[in-house]
């Protein structure tokens, strides 16, 4: 896929449990693009009553005015499997993800081999580091902003 040219979703799933079993997706972030222009965002949560674990409530608590709330644990899949028809999947994170995600017919791949990383525990650090980026709750937008930064990248090795 070329980033620079093709259609694709960033998407970020944050769930309860790392087994789809066992938990519920508690907020999905993506960002919908054509290349590097931005089409849309999906930023959708369930309400904190179903959030059982007190320590993730609080690690998503963040810019609350930004997301869409929802008092239905299975709205979330069902309108971000609407909103994504079509679109490849860029993910944050690819074993629990693509689990949560299996019922959908999008091609799904990693994020980050795109950007010259494998995925490690610290890769939001790194890719920070490298692209000079501001830290960030919205980890689909660092993805974004690296992705600009490497077409950027390129235009100027070609133009040299």
């Amino acid at each position: 896929m070329d980033l620079q040219k093709d259609k694709y979703i960033i998407v970020e799933v944050i769930p309860t449990n790392s087994d789809p079993e066992k938990g519920i997706i508690a907020q999905i972030s993506a960002l919908k693009l054509d290349g590097v222009k931005l089409l849309d965002r999906f930023d959708y949560r369930v309400e904190d009553k179903f959030i059982e674990n007190e320590d993730l409530r609080r690690m998503i608590s963040y810019d609350k005015t930004m997301f869409n709330y929802v008092n239905n644990i299975y709205f979330i899949i069902e309108k971000f499997k609407q909103w994504s028809k079509g679109y490849n999947l860029l993910l944050i994170e690819e074993e629990y993800t693509k689990k949560y995600l299996e019922e959908l017919d999008n091609e799904m791949e990693l994020a980050y081999p795109y950007l010259g990383f494998d995925y490690e525990i610290s890769i939001f650090d790194k890719i920070i580091q490298k692209y000079n980026l501001e830290p960030s709750n919205h980890l689909v937008d660092l993805i974004y902003e690296a992705i600009i930064y490497e077409g950027n990248n390129k235009k100027e090795k070609e133009a040299a």
